[in-house]
């Protein structure tokens, strides 16, 4: 009860140390997870603002941005963080893009509330709103939002209007000087900001470089502001590095709950190998002690039953001397005739207990197990000859290493074992031959009515018969001589009936 009572406090503990650490090891791979996750986000996020640098400083006359300019500066963005960013579009204030670069951008139109992400199998879209600076923030009713142009966009509309806002007048008509007198001429183009040229703010007027150029009109003004200007950015971050970063994770993390699986296998089964260590040595001690109980006990039972047997030689002495008295009656005689045999059954019934009580002490030398076998045949010559059986002894000539006069009494045992499961004119077969190279065996085989399967292994424990005149240890003190030597012997049916008795395991002597 102690030992189960710890052995489930050990397994328990080894348990919970077990599911300590997997659960660790999960809770710790997805923050992992988590983190991965959020560093990307502010990836974009870091992005959006270098856009936001980038949109500022390529702001000119009146707060137009040239398209052909910015998505070259974009696809430079690109090509740099090609490993993580995949795609940056800019979106106008109906979510809609004006400009873009890079692959992978399918983003429909959405109205845009603050940061939102967007998660997909293989990448992530960030949505920002426009930052241009602590100065210039985002304000959708104000005029700091810059506009995108092409160059061709951008000539076509100056083109259309004079640099006072005024559309311009028709040409006129083939042939009339006073009408081409009369008509104003076109300003030039304000020229393209290329770094050289710096723009002031306007004075009395307040007119800066973000509002509204005075070459266009407020009305004109206010539609590009709805679908030129940049409101947000979407920027589309690859999720393969990511991908790879939590499946590299997940893996040592996998190896370290498989390595901890093991651990906590092995000492559970290390642990349960001590505790059955410990119960088998109990075991041992209380079997040694039984041992040395039941040792004493035959001792005391093999003199007890020694003792008992002179006073039956006695008593079957005086019933022969009553026996051959002339004047005694023939009832008298009679008795006195059953008196002794029931003796001669007590005495050999004694006379087997002895022996099975017999320690087994084996004295080891080389036999020709031929000669043995054909000295048990002999000395069982009248038995034979008695049921008019036949016993035939083949095989190859065999020595082996055994105690003879051990061996002779187990094959004698055998051997009437098979006379007495016989009828008359029955046939018992005796075969010796090698097994291997190292070892040999016998079999003793007859033709009688064999054994039963749920009989062949109790028919070698200690007064087990089926025989009304056997003793039952015939078998049992066979048994004791095979185990004494280190052999084994076993029952198995003889076809087409009968059995055959196997001793295996005999060494060969060198």
């Amino acid at each position: 009860m102690k030992l189960n009572r710890r052995g489930t406090l050990v397994y328990g503990l080894l348990l919970g140390v077990w599911v300590l650490v997997v659960g660790w090891q999960a809770a710790e791979h997805f923050r992992v997870r988590e983190e991965a996750r959020a560093a990307l986000v502010n990836r974009a996020k870091d992005i959006s603002t270098t856009l936001g640098i980038v949109l500022r400083s390529q702001r000119r006359f009146g707060g137009v941005v040239s398209k052909e300019r910015l998505e070259a500066s974009l696809t430079e963005l690109v090509r740099q963080e090609k490993a993580e960013l995949n795609g940056i579009a800019l979106l106008n204030a109906a979510g809609e893009m004006v400009a873009s670069a890079g692959t992978g951008i399918d983003f429909q139109p959405r109205e845009i509330e603050g940061d939102v992400e967007y998660w997909d199998a293989q990448t992530v879209t960030v949505v920002n709103p426009v930052d241009l600076g602590a100065n210039l923030t985002h304000d959708i009713e104000g005029t700091n939002l810059p506009i995108i142009l092409s160059r061709q966009d951008f000539t076509n509309r100056f083109a259309a209007t004079n640099r006072m806002g005024a559309p311009l007048r028709e040409p006129p008509a083939a042939g009339n000087p006073a009408n081409l007198a009369a008509t104003p001429e076109v300003p030039p183009p304000p020229p393209p900001n290329n770094g050289t040229n710096r723009v002031r703010p306007r004075d009395g007027a307040g007119r800066s470089r973000f509002g509204r150029p005075r070459w266009m009109s407020e009305e004109e003004y206010q539609i590009l502001r709805q679908t030129q200007s940049v409101h947000g950015f979407v920027i589309i971050m690859s999720t393969q590095p990511l991908h790879a970063a939590f499946n590299q994770d997940l893996w040592l993390r996998s190896i370290i709950a498989l390595l901890t699986t093991i651990s906590v296998v092995g000492l559970g089964l290390a642990w349960r190998n001590v505790a059955r260590s410990a119960e088998l040595q109990i075991r041992l001690i209380r079997a040694s002690e039984l041992n040395s109980h039941l040792r004493e006990m035959n001792l005391a039972a093999a003199g007890l039953a020694h003792e008992t047997r002179n006073p039956l030689n006695i008593i079957r002495g005086m019933a022969q001397m009553i026996s051959k008295q002339n004047e005694a009656p023939m009832e008298i005689r009679e008795k006195v005739r059953a008196i002794v045999d029931e003796t001669d059954k007590v005495t050999a019934q004694l006379n087997e207990f002895i022996n099975y009580s017999r320690p087994r002490e084996v004295r080891r030398a080389k036999l020709a197990l031929d000669s043995v076998v054909n000295e048990v045949v002999h000395a069982l010559a009248y038995d034979v000859e008695e049921k008019k059986i036949r016993i035939e002894t083949r095989g190859e000539p065999v020595t082996i290493e055994a105690d003879e006069q051990l061996l002779r009494q187990a094959l004698f045992n055998l051997v009437l074992n098979a006379i007495q499961a016989v009828d008359g004119n029955g046939r018992i077969q005796i075969l010796t031959q090698k097994a291997g190279t190292s070892e040999a065996a016998i079999e003793i085989r007859d033709n009688g009515p064999g054994v039963p399967p749920e009989r062949r292994q109790e028919i070698f424990k200690p007064y087990f018969t089926t025989n009304q005149k056997g003793t039952g240890l015939g078998l049992a003190v066979v048994q004791q001589i095979v185990l004494a030597h280190g052999w084994e012997i076993e029952c198995l049916p003889n076809e087409p009936k009968g059995a055959v008795f196997r001793i295996t395991h005999l060494k060969l002597a060198v």
